[in-house]
C-alpha cells in the first residue's frame, strides 16, 4: 500500500509527512505499528544542514518501510529538544526498543548518530542536542 492510499484510509484531511526510521526501517516500523514504539529521536543539526522543519505537534506523519511501503499513520504529540546525555529514562522507554532501558537507548543512539554525524562531516558528542518526538499511532496498514 501506498502512503497516499493509507492516508486517504484515515478519512483526514490536510497535509502529511512521509518517511522511514533510520538504522531499522523495518523493525522500528513493525514497533510503532504494534504501538509499541510511542517516540523517536533524531540530531538536531542534522535537520540544520538538510534545511528541514523540526517536527512540530499536530503533524501528520506516514511511516514507510525500507521497500516504501506504508506501515502506519502517526500524530505528533510531543517535540523537544535536549542534549543527548540529558535524554531522560522515559523516553528511551517510549522508544520502544531492546530492553526499553536508557542504557540500551544510549548504547545504541551513540552508534547510530556517531555514524550521522559522521557523515555530515560532523562529530558525536554527548551534549549534542537531540530532537525527542513523541507520538500516538492513528492508523496501521491492513496488509502488516
Amino acid at each position: 500500500m501506498t502512503a497516499e492510499e493509507l492516508w486517504k484510509k484515515t478519512g483526514l484531511s490536510g497535509s502529511y509527512e512521509v518517511w522511514s526510521f533510520g538504522g531499522d526501517p523495518d523493525g522500528l516500523a513493525a514497533l510503532v505499528a504494534a504501538g509499541i514504539k510511542t517516540a523517536t529521536s533524531s540530531a538536531y543539526d542534522i535537520y540544520a544542514i538538510d534545511g528541514e522543519p523540526l517536527p512540530h505537534v499536530g503533524e501528520y506523519s506516514v511511516i514507510i518501510n525500507s521497500a516504501g511501503e506504508a506501515v502506519c499513520v502517526i500524530r505528533t504529540s510531543a517535540v523537544y529538544v535536549v542534549p543527548f546525555d540529558r535524554v531522560s529514562p522515559r523516553h528511551a522507554f517510549l522508544e520502544g526498543e531492546g530492553d526499553r532501558s536508557l542504557a540500551y537507548w544510549q548504547g545504541v543512539h551513540r552508534a547510530f548518530f556517531t555514524g550521522e554525524m559522521s557523515a555530515a562531516g560532523l562529530s558525536f558528542s554527548e551534549q549534542m542536542q537531540v530532537v525527542c518526538e513523541e507520538f500516538t499511532l492513528i492508523l496501521r496498514a491492513e496488509n502488516m
